[in-house]
Protein backbone atom coordinates (compact mmCIF):
# COMPACT_ATOMS: atom_id res chain seq x y z
CA UNK A 1 0.00 0.00 0.00
CA UNK A 2 1.61 3.59 -0.69
CA UNK A 3 0.72 6.19 1.87
CA UNK A 4 0.05 9.40 0.21
CA UNK A 5 0.36 12.63 2.99
CA UNK A 6 -1.14 15.88 0.77
CA UNK A 7 -0.10 17.03 -3.38
CA UNK A 8 1.76 19.54 -3.49
CA UNK A 9 -0.50 22.66 -5.30
CA UNK A 10 1.18 24.24 -8.74
CA UNK A 11 1.50 27.64 -7.31
CA UNK A 12 3.33 25.94 -4.02
CA UNK A 13 5.76 24.31 -6.88
CA UNK A 14 6.50 27.44 -8.53
CA UNK A 15 6.74 29.38 -5.49
CA UNK A 16 9.43 26.56 -4.46
CA UNK A 17 10.91 26.95 -7.92
CA UNK A 18 11.36 30.66 -7.13
CA UNK A 19 12.62 30.24 -3.50
CA UNK A 20 15.29 27.60 -4.50
CA UNK A 21 16.82 30.34 -7.58
CA UNK A 22 16.78 33.02 -4.66
CA UNK A 23 18.15 31.01 -2.44
CA UNK A 24 21.01 29.77 -4.83
CA UNK A 25 21.87 33.64 -5.63
CA UNK A 26 21.75 34.54 -2.09
CA UNK A 27 25.11 32.27 -1.69
CA UNK A 28 26.69 32.76 -4.95
CA UNK A 29 25.87 36.39 -5.81
CA UNK A 30 29.56 37.29 -4.88
CA UNK A 31 30.91 35.26 -8.17
CA UNK A 32 28.83 38.14 -10.10
CA UNK A 33 29.44 41.34 -7.82
CA UNK A 34 31.99 42.38 -5.46
CA UNK A 35 30.97 41.04 -1.95
CA UNK A 36 32.05 44.34 -0.24
CA UNK A 37 33.16 43.54 3.31
CA UNK A 38 32.24 41.47 6.40
CA UNK A 39 30.09 44.42 8.21
CA UNK A 40 27.95 44.11 4.77
CA UNK A 41 28.19 40.50 4.88
CA UNK A 42 26.69 41.03 8.52
CA UNK A 43 24.58 43.94 8.07
CA UNK A 44 22.72 41.49 5.41
CA UNK A 45 21.37 38.68 7.22
CA UNK A 46 18.16 40.20 8.74
CA UNK A 47 16.91 40.79 5.60
CA UNK A 48 17.80 37.85 4.28
CA UNK A 49 16.18 35.78 7.14
CA UNK A 50 13.09 38.02 6.97
CA UNK A 51 13.11 36.64 3.49
CA UNK A 52 13.13 33.81 4.02
CA UNK A 53 10.48 33.55 6.57
CA UNK A 54 8.06 35.45 4.45
CA UNK A 55 8.15 33.18 1.67
CA UNK A 56 8.03 29.81 3.90
CA UNK A 57 4.79 31.98 5.29
CA UNK A 58 3.54 32.37 1.36
CA UNK A 59 4.48 28.70 0.82
CA UNK A 60 2.34 27.96 3.85
CA UNK A 61 -0.79 30.03 3.08
CA UNK A 62 -0.57 28.48 -0.59
CA UNK A 63 -0.94 25.19 0.63
CA UNK A 64 -3.51 25.71 3.59
CA UNK A 65 -5.80 27.59 0.61
CA UNK A 66 -5.59 25.14 -1.80
CA UNK A 67 -6.15 21.75 0.96
CA UNK A 68 -2.39 21.25 0.78
CA UNK A 69 -1.50 20.91 4.02
CA UNK A 70 -4.36 21.15 6.48
CA UNK A 71 -3.89 21.39 10.17
CA UNK A 72 -3.17 17.65 10.67
CA UNK A 73 -0.32 18.65 8.63
CA UNK A 74 0.70 21.14 10.46
CA UNK A 75 0.51 19.46 13.82
CA UNK A 76 2.71 17.22 11.85
CA UNK A 77 5.05 19.81 10.61
CA UNK A 78 5.01 21.07 14.33
CA UNK A 79 6.22 17.83 15.65
CA UNK A 80 8.58 16.77 13.21
CA UNK A 81 10.38 20.58 13.92
CA UNK A 82 10.68 20.03 17.76
CA UNK A 83 11.79 16.39 17.15
CA UNK A 84 14.33 17.16 15.03
CA UNK A 85 15.47 20.58 17.15
CA UNK A 86 15.79 18.76 20.27
CA UNK A 87 18.42 16.50 18.28
CA UNK A 88 20.50 18.94 16.93
CA UNK A 89 21.97 19.63 20.92
CA UNK A 90 22.95 15.74 21.29
CA UNK A 91 25.11 15.94 18.47
CA UNK A 92 26.40 19.58 18.54
CA UNK A 93 28.11 18.91 15.07
CA UNK A 94 30.79 17.77 16.50
CA UNK A 95 33.70 16.29 13.70
CA UNK A 96 30.42 16.90 11.80
CA UNK A 97 28.38 14.43 13.24
CA UNK A 98 24.67 16.10 13.26
CA UNK A 99 21.42 14.11 13.59
CA UNK A 100 19.37 17.19 12.40
CA UNK A 101 19.43 15.74 9.24
CA UNK A 102 17.79 12.82 9.84
CA UNK A 103 14.16 14.07 9.98
CA UNK A 104 14.56 16.68 7.55
CA UNK A 105 15.32 14.15 4.87
CA UNK A 106 12.47 11.29 6.04
CA UNK A 107 10.07 14.42 6.35
CA UNK A 108 10.88 15.73 3.08
CA UNK A 109 10.50 11.91 1.45
CA UNK A 110 7.44 11.30 3.23
CA UNK A 111 5.63 14.21 2.54
CA UNK A 112 6.92 16.09 -0.27
CA UNK A 113 8.66 18.68 -0.91
CA UNK A 114 7.07 21.38 -0.04
CA UNK A 115 6.54 20.02 3.21
CA UNK A 116 10.29 19.16 3.20
CA UNK A 117 11.33 22.70 2.84
CA UNK A 118 9.17 24.10 5.20
CA UNK A 119 10.52 21.19 7.61
CA UNK A 120 14.26 22.23 6.79
CA UNK A 121 13.87 25.96 7.14
CA UNK A 122 11.31 25.78 10.75
CA UNK A 123 13.71 22.71 12.51
CA UNK A 124 16.77 25.16 12.24
CA UNK A 125 15.51 28.08 13.26
CA UNK A 126 13.76 26.22 16.02
CA UNK A 127 17.25 24.75 16.79
CA UNK A 128 18.45 28.32 17.08
CA UNK A 129 16.12 28.89 19.92
CA UNK A 130 17.11 26.12 21.62
CA UNK A 131 21.14 26.66 21.19
CA UNK A 132 21.67 30.27 21.15
CA UNK A 133 22.70 29.83 18.09
CA UNK A 134 21.41 32.68 16.35
CA UNK A 135 23.85 34.73 14.22
CA UNK A 136 24.61 36.37 10.64
CA UNK A 137 24.61 32.52 9.32
CA UNK A 138 21.33 31.49 10.52
CA UNK A 139 19.20 32.60 6.92
CA UNK A 140 21.90 30.81 5.61
CA UNK A 141 21.39 27.18 7.55
CA UNK A 142 17.50 27.55 7.21
CA UNK A 143 18.11 28.44 3.22
CA UNK A 144 20.27 25.13 2.74
CA UNK A 145 18.57 22.68 5.19
CA UNK A 146 15.36 23.46 3.20
CA UNK A 147 16.92 22.39 -0.16
CA UNK A 148 17.77 19.15 1.29
CA UNK A 149 14.38 18.57 2.71
CA UNK A 150 12.75 19.64 -0.74
CA UNK A 151 15.22 17.20 -2.96
CA UNK A 152 14.40 14.86 -0.42
CA UNK A 153 10.42 15.13 -1.67
CA UNK A 154 11.41 15.16 -5.79
CA UNK A 155 13.53 11.76 -5.14
CA UNK A 156 11.76 8.77 -7.77
CA UNK A 157 9.20 6.55 -6.32
CA UNK A 158 11.33 3.46 -4.86
CA UNK A 159 10.19 0.74 -2.48
CA UNK A 160 11.73 -1.46 0.41
CA UNK A 161 15.85 -1.65 0.51
CA UNK A 162 16.16 0.16 -2.79
CA UNK A 163 14.29 3.45 -1.25
CA UNK A 164 16.71 3.58 2.14
CA UNK A 165 19.64 3.06 -0.53
CA UNK A 166 19.05 5.80 -1.91
CA UNK A 167 18.09 8.11 0.79
CA UNK A 168 21.50 6.75 1.94
CA UNK A 169 22.96 7.98 -0.96
CA UNK A 170 21.20 11.23 -1.35
CA UNK A 171 22.02 12.25 2.57
CA UNK A 172 25.88 11.33 1.74
CA UNK A 173 25.96 13.69 -1.36
CA UNK A 174 23.59 16.78 0.48
CA UNK A 175 25.67 16.32 3.44
CA UNK A 176 28.94 17.48 1.10
CA UNK A 177 26.09 20.28 -0.36
CA UNK A 178 24.70 21.86 3.02
CA UNK A 179 28.69 21.93 3.78
CA UNK A 180 29.65 23.73 0.52
CA UNK A 181 26.73 26.22 0.24
CA UNK A 182 27.53 27.30 4.20
CA UNK A 183 31.24 27.78 3.12
CA UNK A 184 29.80 30.49 0.24
CA UNK A 185 27.91 32.06 2.16
CA UNK A 186 31.10 33.43 4.76
CA UNK A 187 34.55 32.65 2.14
CA UNK A 188 34.17 35.68 -0.02
CA UNK A 189 34.04 37.94 3.54
CA UNK A 190 36.15 35.80 6.12
CA UNK A 191 39.33 34.93 4.62
CA UNK A 192 41.13 37.98 3.30
CA UNK A 193 42.61 38.71 0.08
CA UNK A 194 46.11 37.85 0.60
CA UNK A 195 46.23 33.78 0.28
CA UNK A 196 46.22 31.84 -2.61
CA UNK A 197 42.44 30.30 -2.27
CA UNK A 198 41.26 33.75 -1.37
CA UNK A 199 38.46 35.00 -3.00
CA UNK A 200 39.12 37.91 -5.55
CA UNK A 201 36.68 40.60 -6.73
CA UNK A 202 38.85 40.95 -10.18
CA UNK A 203 39.22 36.71 -10.74
CA UNK A 204 37.44 35.13 -13.42
CA UNK A 205 34.15 32.85 -12.17
CA UNK A 206 36.30 29.98 -13.12
CA UNK A 207 39.66 31.01 -10.76
CA UNK A 208 37.25 31.67 -7.79
CA UNK A 209 35.20 28.57 -7.90
CA UNK A 210 38.86 26.56 -8.10
CA UNK A 211 40.31 28.69 -5.22
CA UNK A 212 36.33 27.58 -3.79
CA UNK A 213 36.93 24.07 -4.14
CA UNK A 214 40.77 23.75 -2.72
CA UNK A 215 39.46 26.13 0.48
CA UNK A 216 36.84 23.59 1.43
CA UNK A 217 39.36 20.59 1.05
CA UNK A 218 42.01 22.26 2.83
CA UNK A 219 39.42 23.40 6.01
CA UNK A 220 35.90 21.23 5.69
CA UNK A 221 36.12 18.11 3.82
CA UNK A 222 36.89 15.81 7.25
CA UNK A 223 33.91 18.00 8.49
CA UNK A 224 31.74 17.49 5.59
CA UNK A 225 32.60 13.89 5.82
CA UNK A 226 31.22 13.23 9.05
CA UNK A 227 28.46 14.52 8.40
CA UNK A 228 27.80 12.21 5.11
CA UNK A 229 28.87 9.36 7.20
CA UNK A 230 26.36 10.27 9.98
CA UNK A 231 23.51 10.74 7.29
CA UNK A 232 24.35 7.45 5.79
CA UNK A 233 23.99 5.12 9.16
CA UNK A 234 21.54 6.98 10.62
CA UNK A 235 19.54 6.51 7.37
CA UNK A 236 20.29 3.12 7.10
CA UNK A 237 19.42 1.66 10.57
CA UNK A 238 16.22 4.50 11.62
CA UNK A 239 15.42 5.23 7.55
CA UNK A 240 12.64 2.31 7.30
CA UNK A 241 11.20 2.54 10.72
CA UNK A 242 10.86 6.40 10.88
CA UNK A 243 9.18 6.07 7.74
CA UNK A 244 7.00 3.38 8.56
CA UNK A 245 6.03 5.55 11.47
CA UNK A 246 5.69 8.51 9.69
CA UNK A 247 3.00 7.28 7.08
CA UNK A 248 1.37 5.32 9.24
CA UNK A 249 0.80 8.44 10.91
CA UNK A 250 -0.44 9.96 7.73
CA UNK A 251 -2.85 7.37 7.08
CA UNK A 252 -3.87 7.61 10.33
CA UNK A 253 -4.61 11.74 9.93
CA UNK A 254 -6.10 11.03 6.41
CA UNK A 255 -4.89 14.83 5.10
CA UNK A 256 -4.64 15.08 1.27
CA UNK A 257 -5.65 12.32 -1.26
CA UNK A 258 -6.70 8.56 -0.41
CA UNK A 259 -4.47 5.76 -0.09
CA UNK A 260 -3.56 4.39 -3.48
CA UNK A 261 -3.60 0.12 -3.46
CA UNK A 262 -0.49 -1.65 -4.95
CA UNK A 263 2.38 1.72 -5.43
CA UNK A 264 5.59 1.63 -3.60
CA UNK A 265 6.20 3.95 -0.83
CA UNK A 266 7.33 7.00 -2.10
CA UNK A 267 6.81 11.25 -1.62
CA UNK A 268 3.57 12.94 -1.45
CA UNK A 269 1.79 12.55 -4.55
CA UNK A 270 2.51 15.41 -6.72
CA UNK A 271 -0.07 15.78 -9.49
CA UNK A 272 0.41 15.21 -12.96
Amino acid sequence: MRVTAFATPLTSRLILVMTAVLGLLAFTWPLLLNPGSQAGYESRAPFLLAGVLALGVVILLTDLGSAGIDAKALAMLGVLTACGAALRPLSAGTAGIEFIFLLIILGGRVFGAGMGFLLGVTTFLTSAVLTAGFGPWLPYQMVAAGFVGLGAGLLPRLSGWAETAVLAGYGFITAFGYGWLMDFAFWPFNLGMSTSISYSAQASIGTNLKHFVMFNIATSMAWNLGRALTNVVLIAVLGRPVMRVLRRASRKASWGSAPDQGAAPGPATRPE
